[in-house]
């Protein structure tokens, strides 16, 4: 494979790259709190001909994985007292299934078998010191979540959401499922926490960006396909004149 052909493929494999994420985005576009991501690709450069002779450059592109955009999603009604979103930074700390700590922007919240608030999936959320928060039995169907976070019956304060910041966005990795995975966060105080409640954060895609993304990498693919074929006809041309003078 000549260096034009590899160019060719991994400008191909970056515009699929681009297609996948793409792709992603747009099917989340009703995930609760789902963030969209843009993938992130760096120019690498390879130097070749002998060292007595001019020495060529050759641009090749690398995936360097995907961001994702930390933009607000939206309020949504949902009519249960006890669902959330945060308004503004921070994710809600979850027990995973794995024993690990997980965090979610998804606010769908109620109280599981055990009695102990916990995601639409069932995990634990963790409120003030990591510990998880218990409702009586004679609570339920009183309860109502403060703009700090304090979760209350009608006998009183049960608990406080514990609220997590990150320094850098960069660290926190989607896991699947809503989830994500992240080291090193701070739990907000009570001043600093955020919530609105009776409602969950919407995705923060927007259809119509996604889907003219996904039409400009088809035209970009077709582009390089061209491309390709372009050099496909050379090759074989120039395999033909040289046939002839042999």
């Amino acid at each position: 494979m000549d260096i034009s052909s590899t160019v060719l493929l991994s400008h191909e494999q970056a515009l699929r790259r681009r297609m996948d994420v793409a792709a992603n985005n747009l099917a989340n576009v009703s995930t609760a709190g789902f963030k969209r991501e843009d993938p992130v690709f760096r120019e690498y450069v390879e130097k070749t001909g002998e060292p007595q002779d001019a020495v060529r450059t050759t641009s090749l592109v690398l995936d360097q994985g995907a961001v994702h955009d930390t933009a607000q999603g939206g309020f949504q009604p949902t009519g249960n007292p006890i669902d959330v979103m945060i308004d503004g930074p921070g994710y809600l700390a979850v027990d995973a299934s794995d024993g690990t700590t997980a965090y979610t922007r998804a606010g769908y919240l109620k109280v599981g078998d055990d009695g102990s608030l916990v995601t639409a999936g069932g995990l634990p959320v963790r409120g003030e010191g990591g510990r998880p928060i218990a409702i009586p039995p004679d609570q339920l169907g009183k309860l109502s979540i403060g703009p700090d976070g304090t979760v209350s019956g009608a006998a009183g304060a049960l608990g406080r959401i514990e609220v997590t910041v990150f320094d850098s966005e960069a660290g926190v990795d989607p896991r699947g499922d809503g989830l994500f995975t992240a080291s090193g966060g701070r739990a907000l105080t009570a001043a600093e926490t955020k919530l609105r409640s009776g409602g969950i954060e919407g995705s923060n895609v927007q259809p119509i960006v996604e889907t003219t993304n996904m039409v400009e990498i088809l035209r970009a693919y077709q582009t390089s396909m061209k491309m390709s074929e372009a050099i496909g006809d050379m090759r074989k041309a120039a395999i033909d004149k040289l046939g002839r003078f042999g």
